[in-house]
């Protein structure tokens, strides 16, 4: 399942957004009716399918249980995470302590972010927006020589684990 796209809603009175055919078709074909809600970065939430869900608990699993950060973040995480429906009409309805920790009002933006949905605050997204879309170049360079992508789309070594070179990719998660 691939998500994509920037999509403008407003939620109503009853804390609900309707989820574009856009995402809401990849979702639909998913194994499962079961989705999450949970805190995600920058000041969004992420929603996710079941499926993407359990496998970002498999990789936080495999991450050391002795790293501070990784226990908060387990906690902060899991803590706060919600099990969520979309109605028949293709509706999300927003736990309220979930919109309050988002700062979500009247206008929200839903973008589709590869496995999952980042639901944001539209003004907090336009000056996200605005500060980054001018870095875009220096960001996607960053981002994909991490995983010893070149510009070109050549394969080169990166460090595995333990030092060694190799030419093997990490898998993103599905």
């Amino acid at each position: 399942m691939l998500l994509t796209g920037t999509f403008f809603r407003a939620l109503d009175d009853k804390q609900r957004i309707g989820l574009p055919k856009p995402l809401r078709e990849p979702l639909a074909t998913s194994d499962s009716s079961v989705f999450y809600l949970a805190p995600g970065t920058d000041g969004s939430l992420a929603f996710y399918s079941e499926r993407a869900f359990t496998q970002l608990a498999e990789q936080i699993d495999r991450s050391s249980p002795n790293s501070q950060d990784v226990r908060a973040f387990s906690r902060l995480f899991f803590a706060q995470a919600q099990r969520v429906e979309v109605d028949s009409q293709g509706r999300l309805r927003i736990p309220l302590e979930l919109a309050r920790l988002a700062r979500l009002e009247k206008e929200i933006v839903l973008i589709g972010v590869r496995d999952h949905i980042e639901i944001w605050n539209r003004r907090e997204w336009d000056e996200y927006l605005g500060r980054q879309q001018a870095r875009y170049d220096e960001i996607a360079e960053t981002a994909l020589d991490r995983r010893g992508i070149s510009r070109g789309g050549e394969i080169r070594p990166v460090e595995d684990a333990y030092g060694s070179e190799t030419t093997d990719r990490p898998t993103a998660p599905r």
